[in-house]
């Protein structure tokens, strides 16, 4: 075989979409409609082109280089096992593989239990329970189409339409104006939303997943698996941006209705109980167990593949049950504690995530000068760091507020000029080389 038929890619898709579908991806798209309001439609833009375009070329960026490591690699191979690292542990057992757990249980199990006073061990139980069944299914990476793509997914597809067809049926209220952060520059700051899905870290591994289940259903030839994994990539993507749609509207029509809504988890309760009764609580529960559960089978996967390569002592299998463990712990502290740890973590390594995208996809032009990879991961990356810190308090004399005078740091793009200057810069130095060359 050298290509899928229709129904193949698609079903291939649908698994990449039930990979990248999880946690944030529910909770944020709603509470983005319910902030922006009348703004929605400039945020969403915004939110799409980091949630949805961003992660699409991260498959594609990854696939055309041969791999991640490879990829990274351009820049200096001590980069590469650091980055790729620091990658894997943030979209792994550090932060999103707890939030599936976390952010599932606040939605399907806590409303069952009002004023428990055991509901730490019951927690415990769950998140038990849960990674232990996820771990068993990522114990077979080749077969996630099998429990994934035919079986799961499609559930979850049907129950987020009849949701949204409820909120456009019978809407709660009209769109309200929007809150401060969005009156101004609401495309900015959709885009800088769309971080928190983690989407384009995760698209930058689940190639090599997607990849396994290509040649698990009979295409072996390489430019044939590459091609497969990059239309499996828009496919995600065009499923990835048609749920967002649909989940920013029901946030969206909540507005006015719920306007004390906290975050995205508040809103769809409210919606789901207006559209539902009790019934919509039971509705959003298996909404939000399946798409989590989905996603932590993913990472579970392309997590326990990686670390094995790199550590082989320790088998794959181990590597699960490990990550399951630390998972387990962490996702115990609780979903607001996770989300606060991750913010910065993420505006940290997301700058440098976005520039190897970019890197790759202009691989034919500025590959010519291998400085560039060099140069711009520095400024990208230093830039990205001191912003972070900056922004959690921790202020170096002088060279903090030289940063804090570049465009567009207030809106959180402050790593962008500086990258732009070091792909600049790495072209005027390899450039003197590539002329004596010719």
């Amino acid at each position: 075989m050298t290509k899928f038929n229709l129904k193949n890619k698609i079903l291939i898709g649908i698994t990449l979409f039930s990979m990248f579908f999880g946690a944030g991806n529910l909770i944020f798209p709603p509470f983005l409609g319910a902030q922006a309001g009348t703004s929605t439609v400039p945020a969403f833009i915004g939110f799409a082109v980091s949630a949805v375009g961003l992660p699409v070329l991260g498959v594609v960026a990854v696939t055309l280089a041969g791999g991640l490591d490879r990829l990274a690699s351009r820049v200096h191979p001590g980069f590469a096992f650091v980055y790729i690292l620091i990658l894997y542990l943030a979209i792994g057992p550090c932060l999103a593989i707890p939030r599936t757990a976390s952010t599932s249980f606040s939605m399907a199990v806590i409303p069952f239990f009002p004023g428990e006073n055991s509901i730490a061990v019951v927690q415990f139980i769950y998140s038990l329970v849960f990674f232990a069944a996820a771990s068993v299914i990522a114990m077979h990476p080749e077969k996630l189409t099998e429990y994934l793509g035919k079986r799961l997914t499609p559930v979850l597809l049907v129950l987020i339409v009849v949701l949204f067809a409820a909120a456009a049926l019978d809407p709660a209220g009209e769109a309200a104006a929007p809150v401060e952060i969005y009156r101004s520059g609401a495309p900015v700051q959709g885009f800088v939303d769309g971080y928190q899905t983690m989407d384009t870290l995760a698209a930058l591994n689940f190639g090599m997943i997607v990849a396994m289940n290509i040649r698990a259903r009979g295409i072996t030839k390489e430019k044939a698996v590459m091609r497969e994994t990059i239309s499996a990539g828009w496919i995600a993507g065009i499923f990835l941006l048609a749920v967002y749609s649909m989940l920013t509207f029901v946030g969206m029509t909540s507005s006015q209705a719920f306007p004390d809504s906290g975050n995205g988890t508040e809103v769809l309760v409210s919606m789901a109980d207006y559209l539902f009764g009790k019934a919509g609580t039971a509705i959003l529960a298996v909404i939000f167990v399946i798409a989590c559960f989905n996603t932590c089978v993913g990472l579970f996967s392309c997590c326990g593949k990686y670390f094995s390569d790199v550590f082989p002592k320790i088998s794959y299998r181990n590597w699960v049950f490990i990550f399951a463990f630390v998972s387990m712990v962490i996702s115990n502290v609780g979903l607001d504690a996770i989300l606060t740890f991750s913010v910065p973590v993420l505006n940290a390594i997301y700058p440098m995530a976005i520039l190897l995208i970019f890197l790759s996809c202009t691989h034919r032009w500025l590959g010519r000068f291998p400085g560039v990879y060099l140069w711009s991961a520095i400024f990208c990356g230093v830039s990205s760091v001191l912003t972070v810190l900056d922004q959690n308090g921790f202020v170096i004399p002088g060279i903090t507020l030289l940063l804090q005078r570049i465009p567009g740091y207030a809106a959180g793009f402050g790593w962008l000029l500086p990258t732009v200057v070091g792909i600049l810069a790495g072209i005027a130095v390899g450039f003197p080389k590539l002329h004596g060359k010719k």
